[in-house]
């Protein structure tokens, strides 16, 4: 991994989305030494999936990034990311919202299980009123991980029903779209993409 080849990466994403959406770079796999290369690259916005790793990660570079948290968030966990990150991505349960209220994150985006995939985190699109009015913090967007599948055009009526939905709340940020289908995504009207290996390989 090399500052160059990032910062070439970043430039072959932008070109193909333009500069209105948000870049969140996912470093799940991205150990603590090796942040300082995706700075140098350009990066300044960074998703991360652990709790623990979070806080690992930001003691040693927190002034580089803009911090988020992209991945499942158990409520035991909540008092650990909220006060830490701009933005959480995937609250999906009642007890992380009761623990919003001990820990207020500064705004949080709901993440919704649109197939109703069994084992997957999210609530479903009926109980999404509902559940943002229990939120003791700003909603202010969507998430979702639609179901796997090889072809990006097969992800595009996941993302169309995420943007529905949002327009239907009020909500104006889209978290959707990975490296595999983000053009898709962007498309349908994703505000933020969580990219991994199309910006690091």
């Amino acid at each position: 991994m090399s500052p160059e080849r990032i910062r070439q990466n970043l430039e072959r994403v932008r070109e193909r989305i333009g500069t209105g959406v948000e870049i969140c770079a996912a470093i799940k796999y991205v150990s603590a030494d090796e942040l300082p290369v995706l700075a140098e690259g350009g990066l300044e916005l960074v998703g991360e999936n652990r709790a623990q790793d979070l806080l690992e990660k930001q003691q040693l570079h927190g002034h580089l990034f803009t911090w988020d948290f992209i991945g499942a968030l158990q409520s035991r966990k909540v008092k650990d990311v909220a006060p830490n990150v701009r933005l959480i991505h995937s609250v999906a349960s009642e007890s992380v919202l009761r623990r919003l209220e001990q820990h207020p994150a500064k705004e949080v985006l709901v993440q919704v299980n649109l197939a109703g995939e069994e084992g997957k985190a999210g609530i479903a699109p009926g109980e999404l009123g509902h559940f943002i009015e229990g939120c003791p913090v700003p909603v202010t967007g969507l998430m979702t991980m639609p179901p796997f599948t090889e072809r990006p055009e097969d992800s595009r009526r996941w993302f169309t029903r995420l943007a529905e939905l949002a327009a239907e709340h009020g909500l104006e940020r889209l978290s959707m779209g990975t490296s595999q289908d983000y053009e898709v995504a962007v498309e349908e009207g994703a505000t933020i993409v969580r990219l991994g290996n199309v910006l690091y390989d």
